[in-house]
């Protein structure tokens, strides 16, 4: 299926730029040596003049147009793998996904990731966009989060959600079980967020640099009771989207979630707690983090939807366990 070249006009308050620093700014899900890339390869043209020079400046009015090609055939292998389709048509697919399924090929995960499944399911029917290691994929989840993520067929769809994304427009609220309280119980969480500086893989918040996150949150339930420390129940609603943002946010407030492994104890001792509930919780072996809803404007319709995720069984287990020691 021949892909359709993706056209942008060049608005005053850009008129001067670099066309890969402007071209950053409105396709912000690929990567700017991606976009350096395909302006190398021929794949950018300025005025219908193909272009060969990423520093080259641009003014107003204008015309860009990019060829995405077809991903090229790679190493990665289609897999049947069970995908809980929510919405499915001409543009995007809509998936709750289980935990424990990684996204995308990457490092140490080459097979049975949701690239895998929708390559074997929709072939080259998904959007290049993204390159050739992640057709579709507009946005990620982490590994052990469970919950809905939006796929791109078109790359039409794939640049508009990419857009909604950027300008922060998406609807997403999320679920999580975590160690303590808030406090307050209900509030907006406004720091920036980097890389670690003792662990690159990990994120942290960094006051002196970093990216603005923003986490609206409140306060769904408390548990608690003499044989019980407290944990809570919140609802985050995200209106950035950095790396690991949630875990990130609540570890700073000294809230980390149950079950994460990476930004706080996977396992905690009590020094007096039911047993039963205390191997209940710590045998919770990923961050209790679901992707509850997502809401967007549909790229081609222009309707607002929204979908919504049931938790899994394992979060929905904790959450009854936890209600049955609650006073």
């Amino acid at each position: 299926m021949k892909k359709k070249p993706f056209y942008i006009i060049v608005p005053v308050s850009d008129s001067g730029s670099r066309i890969d620093k402007f071209l950053h700014s409105k396709i912000t899900e690929l990567s700017r040596t991606r976009l350096q890339s395909l302006i190398l390869n021929g794949e950018v043209k300025l005025n219908n003049n193909i272009i060969n020079n990423p520093s080259k400046k641009i003014k107003e009015q204008d015309e860009i147009k990019i060829n995405f090609p077809s991903p090229k055939k790679t190493l990665i292998k289609p897999n049947k793998i069970s995908l809980d389709i929510l919405y499915d048509d001409k543009d995007i697919i809509v998936i709750n996904k289980s935990s424990g399924v990684v996204v995308h090929p990457g490092a140490g995960n080459h097979e049975n990731t949701i690239v895998n499944g929708l390559l074997y399911k929709y072939k080259n029917n998904l959007s290049s966009v993204g390159g050739k290691l992640r057709p579709g994929i507009v946005h990620r989840i982490d590994k052990d989060t469970s919950g809905v993520i939006v796929i791109a067929k078109s790359d039409d769809a794939h640049i508009n959600l990419s857009r909604q994304f950027s300008e922060h427009t998406i609807n997403r609220t999320y679920e999580a079980i975590i160690w303590g309280s808030l406090k307050p119980q209900s509030g907006t969480i406004r720091e920036k967020i980097s890389r670690s500086e003792r662990n690159r893989q990990l994120m942290s918040v960094r006051k002196e640099k970093g990216k603005m996150a923003i986490t609206n949150y409140k306060t769904l339930k408390i548990f608690q009771n003499s044989d019980l420390p407290k944990i809570s129940l919140v609802e985050c609603k995200l209106e950035t989207g950095r790396t690991h943002q949630i875990r990130v946010h609540m570890n700073f407030k000294g809230n980390p979630i149950i079950g994460d492994k990476s930004y706080g104890k996977s396992k905690k001792k009590f020094k007096k707690i039911n047993p039963i509930i205390e191997k209940k919780i710590n045998n919770f072996n990923r961050q209790a983090l679901h992707a509850k809803s997502l809401g967007f404007v549909h790229p081609s319709s222009k309707k607002e939807i929204f979908f919504e995720a049931k938790r899994p069984k394992d979060f929905e287990e904790l959450i009854k366990n936890l209600e049955k020691f609650t006073i």
